[in-house]
């Protein structure tokens, strides 16, 4: 039997959830909290499986408290259930440790549905949260590779990118070809790539050039 708590503010959603739960032959609700304070009396009384969870809850001031409810209580796994948009909150949940998020206008079969992928050990969102995340990692290593490459390695790399030879890019930047050989070997060492094809792709993928 998968042990359930709630965490919600509004009576309504409470009692609605527990209805809907009442009866379930694997899942039960064992109690509810209406805000943090009762939350964690609830967490330090009974063993939860999953937390329903909204972002919104009386007391709850940030990502910390989340972060903290996980570390304390790691045998209990958080499904947010929120109207809170899930493309502005869900990518710091996610790296807080948070297991899923349903939106308050999802069908609770929705919700029941989450809670047993969550119980198998996998992680719920949305496809376009998914997304951020990569665009949001992609950014950081984009960023710091233009922390690590020079100006200089950065306007060859632009011209290799043109499909000019080492010769030309050379006689553009009025430098011995020899150089440019040793810019496009740093380059291909900066980016962990053994040619020029991936070398551009890299560049490319992490937005350089």
């Amino acid at each position: 039997m998968i042990k359930i708590g709630i965490a919600d503010s509004l009576p309504v959603v409470s009692h609605g959830l527990q209805s809907y739960f009442h009866g379930n032959s694997r899942m039960e609700v064992i109690a509810s909290a209406k805000n943090l304070e009762s939350l964690l009396s609830l967490l330090e009384a009974k063993r939860c499986d999953i937390l329903i969870l909204d972002v919104e809850l009386d007391g709850l001031s940030s990502i910390r408290d989340i972060k903290s409810l996980l570390k304390d209580f790691p045998e209990t796994k958080i499904v947010l259930f929120t109207n809170v948009s899930e493309q502005m909150y869900a990518p710091t949940a996610i790296k807080a440790g948070v297991s899923a998020y349903v939106s308050k206008k999802s069908d609770l079969k929705d919700l029941e549905a989450t809670i047993t992928k969550v119980t198998e050990g996998k992680v719920i969102f949305s496809e376009t949260v998914k997304k951020s995340i990569e665009m949001l990692s992609k950014g950081k290593k984009s960023e710091r590779l233009f922390k690590k490459l020079s100006t200089r390695e950065i306007e060859v790399l632009r011209y290799l990118n043109d499909g000019k030879k080492n010769k030309e890019v050379a006689q553009i930047l009025g430098l011995d070809e020899k150089t440019i050989s040793t810019y496009k070997l740093r380059l291909l060492a900066k980016l962990n790539v053994t040619n020029l094809v991936d070398l551009l792709k890299k560049a490319k993928d992490l937005d350089v050039i």
